[in-house]
């Protein structure tokens, strides 16, 4: 069997010949467009043509580019939310302290103004507790012995009266608001002068005065009236507000009218109070402590 091998390799010379041509062909048109800028239409046509399909190449990246900054965006957004709530509330948070301290302040400093006008001795006391029982107006407050405390010593507020201390701890003590029923004060009304007794109701603003007869309404107590403490019973120093006359109602069938008040300091909203020494019973207490000094001197 004889294989005439020379079409093939005339095919093979005529391929590389191609090749060749097509190489020197390429060369020249890249070196003329290189120079003189032959084929600049050509291109720019070429590119809008081919530019559908480098779109549609292209699309599927973009859209996953796209989607991944979306959801990137999206929980980066909502992490940012997520702190400025987080951060809005602590902000609130520190604001009502803020607002709290605030109205803190002020009310110290009407107790302090309050304990510059009263010119005793005072010392200011918080409350520990409330009585729950709704027919009671005690408080516990955080001053017994220890600070020198006494019983029946007067508290007050920056508004007027509140009560006095009617237990004694040593680190602690009970007060009775000038409210609880079983609680009264020799008060005295200042534009009249007329002296009478507050006694409490249980009620959380309102007293009763006492012994003030139908017959003297006309020339005596009136709606408005303030009323103060008038000094008696040496417990109260004289001048103290209590409260203001709210309600006057003869009584035909018994000898004394009803009449009532409103008191003037904020029993059921304070948080701190005043306790008062008066000079004499700074004397009384400052005298036990210089003969303890003097004999310790003499020893």
């Amino acid at each position: 069997m004889i294989i005439d091998l020379k079409p093939s390799i005339v095919e093979g010379r005529t391929l590389t010949l191609r090749v060749l041509i097509f190489i020197l062909a390429s060369c020249a048109l890249m070196i003329t467009d290189h120079r003189l800028w032959y084929l600049e239409t050509v291109r720019t046509h070429l590119l809008a043509v081919v530019y559908p399909i480098q779109y549609v190449v292209n699309l599927p990246v973009k859209m996953g580019q796209w989607l991944s900054m979306s959801v990137s965006s999206r929980i980066q957004l909502l992490e940012e939310n997520a702190s400025l709530r987080e951060d809005n509330l602590h902000l609130q948070v520190a604001l009502q302290k803020f607002e709290d301290l605030k109205t803190e302040n002020e009310r110290l400093r009407r107790l302090l103004s309050s304990s510059v006008r009263v010119g005793e001795r005072v010392k200011i006391a918080e409350i520990l507790a409330v009585d729950l029982d709704p027919l009671k107006r005690k408080l516990l407050i955080n001053k017994g012995k220890n600070d020198g405390v006494f019983l029946h010593q007067p508290v007050v507020d920056a508004q007027g009266v509140m009560g006095q201390v009617i237990h004694l701890g040593v680190f602690s003590s009970i007060v009775i608001l000038i409210t609880d029923p079983d609680h009264e004060l020799p008060v005295q009304i200042v534009r009249t002068g007329l002296r009478t007794v507050a006694k409490g109701m249980g009620a959380v603003n309102r007293l009763s005065l006492l012994y003030l007869s139908n017959t003297g309404l006309s020339t005596g107590i009136k709606v408005g009236d303030l009323i103060v403490t008038s000094g008696f019973g040496q417990k109260f120093p004289k001048g103290y507000p209590v409260g203001t006359v709210i309600e006057v109602t003869p009584d035909i069938g018994k000898p004394y009218a009803q009449v009532h008040a409103l008191p003037r300091a904020a029993l059921e909203r304070n948080r701190e109070v005043l306790l008062i020494w008066m000079k004499e019973q700074l004397s009384a207490i400052d005298e036990p402590l210089s003969r303890f000094i003097k004999q310790s001197l003499k020893k």
